[in-house]
């Protein structure tokens, strides 16, 4: 029987040279919403269109493609998050002479997609792994959204010397806040989300690089609380 562990993984593609100006190329973000005290992923289900999937959307212009992320995950599904640093392989280097210890975690894009739009417009998605805010935080944005006419409010960043068992600690007898009609047009009030378990989510998501997206960023966290278990050791 073939389940989500024993699937084969998605490949990276060969690597391609192309060129879009900017009037032919849409950049936008995704992420994977993990509550981690429950060991639980948020994901959206189209309720016209009957399919699953993870919350994405185009940044807006000037925005950091991270922060878009946060902010198009918090509008389709209702949770407020924030990007999880994790340990992570990638090409980006460190920022020169900065005198910030090196981090083994990193915030960036877990994912790249390239997919055509039209015949001559080209779209760029990153896929981000995040979690539930706490209550007190998420409380403190909606008071502030609230007073600001409802403008979004991006979340504080994880704090950089918080373990993820300490951050679990203060969820553990907390459900994450969903909050009802953030979605930003007619075809995103039709979005439902779901806190599913991690198998359920991936067999929700078979077939595409979301379920990948899901399953590589829940590897991340075990290993990060591996990795801070065996330092506090």
């Amino acid at each position: 029987m073939t389940t989500s562990h024993t699937r084969p993984r998605p490949t990276s593609n060969l690597p391609v040279i192309a060129n879009f100006d900017s009037a032919h190329l849409t950049i936008g973000a995704g992420v994977a919403i993990f509550h981690l005290a429950t060991s639980r992923v948020v994901v959206c289900y189209h309720s016209k269109e009957k399919y699953w999937f993870l919350p994405k959307g185009r940044r807006d212009a000037d925005e950091d493609s991270g922060t878009g992320a946060e902010r198009e995950g918090f509008e389709e599904s209702g949770y407020r998050n924030r990007l999880l640093p994790i340990p992570l392989r990638h090409r980006q280097p460190q920022a020169h002479n900065s005198d910030a210890a090196v981090s083994p975690f990193a915030k960036e894009p877990i994912w790249t997609q390239l997919m055509p739009v039209t015949r001559s417009t080209q779209y760029m998605l990153f896929w981000y792994i995040a979690e539930t805010l706490p209550p007190d935080i998420d409380q403190s944005l909606s008071e502030k959204s609230n007073q600001a006419n409802g403008a979004y409010m991006a979340p504080p960043p994880y704090p950089e010397t918080m373990t993820l068992a300490e951050r679990i600690e203060l969820d553990k007898k907390l459900a994450p806040v969903r909050h009802e009609n953030t979605g930003v047009n007619e075809d995103e009030a039709l979005y439902e989300s779901h806190l599913l378990s991690i198998d359920e989510a991936q067999r929700k998501l078979s077939g595409t690089i979301m379920a990948d997206v899901v399953r590589t960023g829940w590897e991340k966290i075990q290993t990060r609380m591996e990795l801070e278990q065996n330092s506090r050791s």
